[in-house]
């Protein structure tokens, strides 16, 4: 008989749904770590982000996703093929929604593109703290009553993913559903993602948490010196921050450079904790036209074709 002990299980899990549904704040709490950044503005996630989870017997590689939504511009079809791309030959889909009985068009279509894809998809109600416990059902029934066509969810699980509510069970039910298989990553790797994505993420983070509303969304952080100090122990990096127009310039440097500077704080800061070493940090800010719908600046910053 096999010592169930002696079994190791790996596989690729994909959290998807719609934008600023928690689905950054789940990765990161099941890591125990910040790998991805997050905020309460939706489409804070641009592209995949990997995280892996080592234990004794399992290997999880969750896959971060931008949020599902109808593009307005050529970086939002860049999130959603990401998004889709992400669900790809995934163990395990976590599919993300919030605690509302009615499901509205961005679910609909999410749902719609699940029933095609099939395979092992989990219902995940997110913000569990967010009511009561008894609205649940309701919830339930109405994500149940839109797959009653040949298409049900393997588990339906409550969570909180901001107060880590149920996580445990989570956990333990996606391991219970991966199959046997190798370890993909080193035992310290905690993401794939390059040092100079991890810190432009950073600086991009920070002027989410600072900004107004719609104007984040026209930026992005290019990293152009990332390297350590040849004789002290300081990483010197420097970004340029891109925004669409020379009024938002202004916004994003601040009254006397004030949110600049608060930028810079609070992202050295990150990256200090990050990168286990000091930080020499130096932010720049150019105004590139409409970059959002230029296929030649958006590969410039990363955001590639999937």
């Amino acid at each position: 008989m096999e010592n169930t002990s002696d079994i190791f299980k790996s596989g690729f899990v994909s959290l998807i749904g719609r934008p600023n549904v928690g689905k950054s704040t789940l990765m990161n709490a099941l890591l125990g770590e910040k790998v991805a950044i997050i905020s309460n503005k939706p489409q804070t996630t641009r592209t995949k982000i990997t995280g892996v989870l080592t234990k004794e017997h399992c290997q999880i590689v969750f896959i971060d996703t931008p949020g599902i939504h109808r593009p307005k511009h050529k970086l939002g079809e860049h999130m959603v093929r990401a998004a889709q791309s992400g669900m790809g030959d995934a163990d395990v889909v976590l599919y993300l929604v919030e605690p509302h009985e009615k499901i509205g068009r961005g679910d609909a279509d999410i749902l719609a593109r699940l029933k095609k894809r099939g395979g092992t998809i989990f219902l995940i109600i997110n913000k569990l703290d967010t009511v009561e416990k008894t609205q649940l059902l309701g919830v339930i029934d109405a994500y149940r009553s839109e797959c009653a066509e040949g298409f049900e969810f393997a588990e339906v699980i409550p969570i909180s993913a901001i107060n880590g509510e149920n996580l445990d069970r989570l956990m333990e039910t996606v391991t219970n559903y991966l199959p046997q298989g190798p370890r993909y990553f080193p035992d310290d790797v905690l993401t794939d993602q390059p040092e100079r994505v991890l810190a432009a993420e950073l600086v991009r983070e920070k002027l989410l948490h600072l900004l107004e509303d719609e104007i984040p969304h026209g930026i992005a952080v290019d990293i152009t010196t990332f390297r350590p100090r040849e004789t002290k122990n300081i990483l010197d990096i420097e970004a340029t921050i891109i925004c669409e127009r020379e009024s938002h310039k202004g916004i994003v440097i601040g009254k006397g450079g004030s949110v600049l500077k608060e930028t810079g704080k609070r992202a050295r800061l990150d990256m200090e904790r990050l990168f286990s070493q000091p930080v020499n940090l130096q932010l720049w800010v150019k105004v590139r036209k409409d970059w959002r719908d230029s296929d030649i600046h958006l590969r410039s910053f990363g955001y590639g074709k999937h």
